[in-house]
């Protein structure tokens, strides 16, 4: 009787650890919430981006990644699960895709830039969802 209640115990624990994990996923760190300070999201998602017109993907934190185009346009990419290093100034990030596009669930993968250039973590990307320049500030795209 007494594992039982260690079993349900153990699976109650378990349960409680994955609601706070899928919690934090959903938390944005306080430096990527600074940095979209500079931004108003629209709302308004695409499932893909144009790999021609990508400029670059900046990860703001392990979930956050702020997508920035040719033509100054800004996307905001909330990753499935969490890209673990991201951010970290020592890795770097590597995708490969057949076509054109750079579509929701195509994998990121974040390397690091020591000389085994060992994998360190991976995640799937969301939608992309348009950010629009704050009120005033002209500097956002920078």
């Amino acid at each position: 009787m007494k594992p039982r209640h260690f079993l349900t115990g153990l699976a109650a624990a378990a349960a409680a650890f994955g609601m706070a994990s899928a919690v934090s996923a959903q938390d944005m760190s306080e430096a990527a919430a600074e940095r979209l300070a500079q931004f108003e999201r629209t709302g308004e998602t695409r499932s893909c981006i144009s790999l021609s017109q990508l400029r670059s993907i900046q990860p703001l934190d392990d979930h956050h990644f702020l997508v920035e185009m040719r033509n100054r346009d800004m996307y905001l990419n909330v990753v499935r699960g969490r890209c673990s290093g991201a951010a970290r100034t020592s890795t770097y990030l590597q995708y490969s895709t057949s076509g054109t596009q750079f579509c929701r669930g195509e994998v990121i993968r974040i390397v690091d830039s020591g000389p085994a250039s060992m994998l360190v973590g991976s995640c799937g990307l969301g939608e992309f969802e348009r950010l629009s320049p704050a009120d005033g500030d002209t500097s956002a795209s920078r």
